[in-house]
């Protein structure tokens, strides 16, 4: 009854006209929101549970502050959309995966499905990193710097932004390395060309975590190193993996020729 409901994927290669691409993609944008608003729903009974954990880092003398009559509402909805979209993450991922496979052969599919999979861990290990690591050294510098000029005051509503970028770019930040991998599986770059291009690679890295909202060289810091040895992590994984995989290239290679 439910299968009746989805959205048929198309296999690779299955032509279909512009209105049934369209068709599609509303389906599983529905579906997307389907699953949010519940996520949104159930993240918002539990805001004050949520909320108290993303104060966690805050230094034990800082107090956050709402300077509006709707601040506290607003606030609480925000961080609960927030929420909702993490949780509903996973599902948001598979639709747009779904709707893009059939433009990926069969042997490759396999391949971004089990990236997608592994990418939700790995997006989840950067938020807690993010977190526990990187966001009490941050919070601790940012929040205590020149305090004897100023009276410190915390908005609610910029508190809790500043915590969810963070946290997000952390998250994406630990992608890195499937995403290197993913490239490298499918031909696309090369383990040489990831060593060879090291210094463009450093820059653009560096100018992502200047994106985010740091503005002091603590928490830049702790957001570029990471970066960097998930970079050359990536880079010594994949020359491992691209011997597994280029010998199993050639056999196809062998096998395809015999044919």
């Amino acid at each position: 009854m439910v299968r009746r409901w989805l959205p048929r994927r198309l296999s690779h290669g299955e032509e279909a006209t512009l209105v049934e691409h369209l068709d599609e993609l509303r389906s599983r944008l529905i579906i997307s929101l389907v699953v949010i608003v519940p996520a949104f729903l159930l993240a918002f009974a539990f805001h004050e549970q949520i909320m108290e954990w993303l104060t966690g880092p805050l230094p034990g003398n800082k107090k956050l502050v709402t300077l509006g009559v709707a601040e506290p509402f607003t606030v609480s909805v925000k961080v609960s959309l927030i929420a909702a979209l993490a949780l509903a993450l996973p599902v948001v991922l598979w639709q747009v995966w779904s709707f893009l496979a059939p433009a990926v052969e069969s042997h490759a599919q396999r391949i971004v499905l089990v990236s997608v999979l592994i990418a939700t861990v790995l997006f989840a290990c950067g938020v807690v990193f993010m977190y526990y690591v990187a966001l009490p050294r941050a919070l601790q510098f940012l929040t205590t710097y020149d305090e004897e000029l100023y009276n410190i005051q915390i908005r609610a509503s910029y508190y809790y932004s500043f915590v969810a970028l963070l946290l997000f770019g952390g998250g994406l930040a630990f992608l890195l390395p499937i995403f290197l991998l993913a490239l490298v599986r499918l031909r696309v770059v090369s383990s040489d060309q990831l060593r060879r291009n090291r210094g463009i690679a450093f820059i653009v890295l560096l100018v992502f975590a200047a994106l985010l909202p740091t503005v002091d060289p603590v928490s830049l810091a702790f957001e570029v190193v990471p970066l960097v040895l998930l970079y050359e992590a990536s880079i010594w994984i994949s020359v491992l993996m691209e011997r597994r995989w280029q010998r199993a290239w050639d056999e196809e290679f062998a096998e395809a020729g015999s044919s």
